[in-house]
């Protein structure tokens, strides 16, 4: 987004991502806190699957890129981090995260440092 952009914003309820193939591609900002990470965390992993088919291979699919923002207490209450690390190295500026803890007392291991910020 850049400033004065228009943007849907969808706080709870029954939502989901389903882009069907020939769709414009969209960029996505997933925000969550907490065990909220659950349907996000499923949203992420399909478009993982859908980014995983080789390109030109009939799939259709156009995909933007993903950011998600994800706060929790500390680094051992974000759940799927290792998961979702997993997806950004698998697909380097396809999805990125930004991990967010709030009440840190130890440091923060060497592989979630450079992905999170916070006290």
């Amino acid at each position: 987004c850049t400033l004065d952009s228009e943007v849907a914003l969808r706080v709870g309820g029954d939502f989901f991502f389903d882009p069907q193939p020939g769709d414009s591609p969209v960029n996505l900002v997933l925000i969550a806190g907490g065990v909220g990470i659950n349907p996000l965390f499923s949203i992420l992993l399909h478009i993982a699957d859908l980014h995983g088919y080789p390109e030109g291979k009939g799939n259709g699919h156009k995909l933007g890129t993903v950011k998600l923002y994800y706060s929790a207490k500390n680094t051992s209450e974000l759940l799927f981090k290792k998961n979702i690390l997993g997806l950004m190295n698998t697909f380097p500026g396809k999805i990125t995260c930004c991990f967010h803890v709030t009440q840190q007392r130890s440091q923060i291991c060497k592989e979630l440092q450079p992905h999170t910020t916070g006290k």
